[in-house]
């Protein structure tokens, strides 16, 4: 045993060893079924090791938990497909960590890392996508239970989903940013319609949730009432370093193809191209190292603004670089492998063609918070610029023009 367990503290990095092969040695990856492996994994505290022990960690310092991935990786174990569960890893879990009472922990945080419960966000309305704020849909108290009725729009998984974030207006006879309460909505509930959103990819990956008289016990709250708005900024802060911060290797991501199909494709180069990928090569680097200082930042305490940032760039780049490798394919740019209308598990920008890269990447500057005002949070934010005149800022939601 290491000193750091003879004293009771945190596991340090060989104590984090010692425990994952215990792991492996009682549950080998190849005989053990990948669910029951991965509840094994969670109960052994090495799901996310900076999560508190009895919740799937350890107490231990966030960047230990390479230390972990890496012989979990060697050792051929499975993971929780967190492409597919993102929403509820990125989003969902940092939130009910940060909000929730012990019995939600305790209820949520388990299903939701292992994979066996799907989560998605109900945040966006028809009239409140950038200005979320301002959403309409009502929540009423009534005994136990709150009563939900509105609209929700681009949901990510929603056909897939067994829990959904919601905020809904608890208040409106107070500003906007006030009358705001945070709920877990069951999406299995008879008063929730998810209908598919078709894309511009052909594809529904997103959808418009309906919701009309869905009850939510108010065990299933998290925050206090009417203080849903500070609880939804850890959602969104998180979910812009999911979206802008993933940790992928150099000339991972998007800029991977097209150098790929670069150094494969001589007869295709041209001047221009050449200096134009080499920019967009550094700035993808430059974004990578970002992100990973970023995750760093994050051993001190939840992400701040700056993952706005992360993800502005983010979106900015994917955009540039897959205009660029139409270009760069020319007539074959313009190929488009499939149009059928599908509702798909996750999105898979690096294992499809340049034409369904060129197309997604136009939803990067909307999903996540729109560029527009992610250029506001940084001025205001990370700058300290000063803010634009508001007129809305006291004013009680119903009192505002819609």
């Amino acid at each position: 045993m290491t000193d750091a367990a003879h004293r009771g503290g945190a596991p340090d990095a060989t104590e984090l060893r010692r425990r994952t092969r215990e792991l492996l040695a009682a549950h080998p990856p190849l005989e053990t079924g990948r669910t029951a492996f991965l509840e094994a994994r969670f109960d052994a505290g090495l799901a996310w090791v900076h999560y508190p022990e009895g919740l799937g960690g350890l107490g231990a310092p966030r960047t230990l938990q390479a230390v972990v991935d890496a012989e979990l990786e060697a050792a051929g174990a499975p993971d929780n497909d967190p492409r597919r569960i993102g929403i509820g890893l990125g989003m969902a879990a940092p939130t009910i960590l940060g909000f929730g009472t012990q019995e939600q922990k305790e209820r949520f945080l388990r299903p939701l890392w292992v994979g066996e419960e799907v989560w998605c966000q109900l945040f966006s309305e028809p009239g409140a996508g950038s200005d979320l704020a301002a959403l309409g849909t009502r929540a009423v108290r009534e005994g136990d239970d709150w009563v939900v009725d509105g609209q929700k729009v681009w949901t990510s998984s929603a056909h897939l989903a067994r829990w959904a974030i919601l905020i809904a207006r608890t208040d409106p006879d107070v500003p906007k940013h006030r009358g705001i309460t945070y709920f877990v909505c069951d999406m299995t509930d008879p008063g929730v319609e998810v209908r598919p959103l078709r894309q511009i990819t052909g594809e529904a990956e997103f959808n418009e949730v309906f919701l009309t008289g869905v009850r939510i016990p108010d065990s299933h709250r998290l925050g206090e009432v009417g203080d849903g708005w500070r609880v939804a900024q850890t959602t969104l802060m998180n979910e812009r370093v999911s979206i802008g911060g993933m940790r992928i290797p150099r000339e991972g991501g998007m800029i991977g193809p097209v150098t790929k199909t670069w150094r494969e494709r001589p007869e295709l180069r041209t001047h221009d191209l050449h200096q134009r990928l080499l920019k967009l090569w550094v700035e993808a680097e430059v974004g990578r190292l970002t992100g990973e200082r970023l995750r760093q930042q994050l051993v001190a305490g939840q992400p701040g603004p700056e993952g706005s940032g992360l993800k502005l760039g983010f979106a900015r780049l994917n955009q540039e670089i897959s205009g660029l490798e139409v270009e760069l394919l020319g007539e074959e740019g313009l190929l488009y492998e499939d149009w059928t209308m599908c509702r798909p598990e996750l999105v898979d920008f690096t294992g499809r063609d340049a034409g369904y890269r060129y197309l997604r990447s136009k939803g990067n500057s909307i999903e996540g918070g729109t560029s527009e005002v992610l250029l506001n949070i940084v001025a205001e934010r990370v700058l300290g610029l000063p803010s634009e005149p508001r007129t809305d800022k006291d004013v009680a939601w119903k009192d505002l023009a819609r």
